[in-house]
């Protein structure tokens, strides 16, 4: 049985977003079964109550490595759109990956 007690309408009147994201080329071929457990997160924004029409994926930054000064535009989409209150969950399967 899923808990569904800290979702709340508030957070359903919301965005949901899944960032799906591998550090490099090599992770996404090597790794292809966690790519794609990331990309069935989308069933669990549904199974918690989010329409799919509101649950987003970010998946522009697979391949992009967080080290250095690397760029990643999905992540600045998903800060962008958590900071003006657009969004009421991010789910992941590492919170890891959203480290700057």
């Amino acid at each position: 049985m899923i808990d569904h007690s800290k979702v709340t309408a508030h957070h359903l009147s919301r965005g949901a977003i899944v960032y799906v994201r591998q550090s490099t080329a090599a992770q996404i071929e090597d790794h292809r079964e966690s790519t794609d457990r990331q990309y069935k997160l989308t069933r669990r924004a549904s199974d918690l109550g989010w329409l799919p029409a509101q649950i987003e994926v970010i998946d522009q930054d697979l391949g992009v490595s967080g080290s250095g000064s690397a760029y990643r535009e999905g992540f600045a989409r998903l800060l962008s759109r958590v900071a003006v209150g657009e969004i009421g969950i991010v789910l992941g399967l590492e919170v890891s990956r959203l480290a700057q």
